[in-house]
């Protein structure tokens, strides 16, 4: 069979992202324009500057990706993009782009849900054997996802209201740690103890998350100890939310597993490199038999590495879009 060279470009939220991918396992080039330095001062991704810059910098991107792997584009086979669910104003710059990009070269165009992005991302280190279930966690996503087999997705929960990620950076804003709070609560986390009486966040047995409740409840810790004049611990309430946060994410991936008689899970997302989430699903899966991988570190946060991945398996399954493709904020994985 031919080889598959697959152009694909990211701009869910406030990375700008193109990257070349062969038969959706090899990264040929990968550009990344972040944009973490411009939002760090309003503490967290602000939609019109998100959409400004990608609309600023997607050609040199584009282009920059072509240039690093020496091809042009007749030797692209197919245009991928992520096409949603995040910020609509940043998805349709992608969007946009792409169908630019197809329409003008005459290429197949394939439509990639953000969420199959993440979860290929596995695919860039390891063929993914199936059936398996795949855990989702990052700034805009918290999720469970079967998979009986190639590119099928039975979405079984996910987050009721703030996703992890997001949970993260608003904890640290209460803590003034700085944005983004993920890599920092994290490392807090381990130098601290669990000192704090915290809630564990919708504790049923669904495979939903919650984590509005325990946001709220870091926050009125917080006000409580101020107004008694009483300094917190930083390093132990990062050490004291992270625990429950892990605790409730292994409970219900582990159900998960169980229920659906799998013992394969993948772990996706820039949650993903999460040093306490990783190695407790690590130490659960080994003590249950079951295999657990995650992507390379590169691979976890928002790259069109990843949407190039799942792209071609996508292309395989015959999900080519017309230029009618638009731009969703929301869509469930399917």
């Amino acid at each position: 069979m031919k080889d598959m060279y697959i152009l694909a470009i990211e701009s869910s939220c406030d990375e700008t992202s193109c990257a070349i991918v062969k038969n959706g396992k090899e990264d040929i080039a990968t550009v990344i324009l972040s944009q973490i330095d411009i939002h760090t001062n309003f503490g967290g991704v602000v939609p019109e500057i998100a959409s400004r810059h990608h609309l600023k910098n997607i050609t040199m991107v584009i282009e920059d990706c072509l240039n690093k792997a020496k091809m042009t584009m007749d030797e692209i086979d197919a245009i991928a993009v992520t096409y949603g669910p995040g910020l609509i104003g940043s998805l349709l710059v992608g969007v946009e782009a792409a169908k630019t990009l197809a329409y003008i070269y005459n290429k197949p165009l394939i439509p990639v849900h953000h969420i199959a992005g993440h979860i290929y991302a596995n695919n860039l280190n390891k063929e993914m054997k199936y059936p398996l279930i795949a855990l989702v966690v990052s700034g805009g996503h918290t999720e469970l996802v079967y998979m009986e087999e190639e590119y099928k997705f039975e979405f079984l929960g996910g987050t009721l209201d703030d996703a992890i990620g997001e949970t993260y950076d608003k904890v640290a804003r209460v803590i003034d740690v700085g944005y983004p709070g993920g890599p920092v609560i994290d490392k807090m986390a381990h130098q601290g103890i669990h000192e704090y009486n915290l809630p564990l966040p919708l504790n049923d047995s669904t495979y939903n998350f919650s984590f509005s409740g325990l946001k709220s409840a870091v926050i009125n810790l917080a006000h409580n100890y101020k107004q008694r004049g009483i300094e917190i611990n930083k390093e132990n309430l990062a050490k004291s939310f992270q625990d429950v946060v892990v605790d409730i994410i292994v409970k219900k991936t582990i159900k998960a597993l169980k229920d659906k008689n799998v013992k394969r899970l993948v772990i996706a997302g820039g949650v993903a490199a999460n040093k306490a989430i990783r190695e407790s699903l690590e130490k659960v899966c080994n003590e249950n038999n079951i295999e657990c991988s995650y992507p390379n570190i590169k691979y976890c946060t928002d790259n069109a590495t990843m949407i190039g991945a799942a792209a071609y398996y996508a292309y395989k399954k015959g999900r080519i879009a017309t230029i009618e493709l638009n731009a969703k904020s929301n869509d469930i994985l399917k």
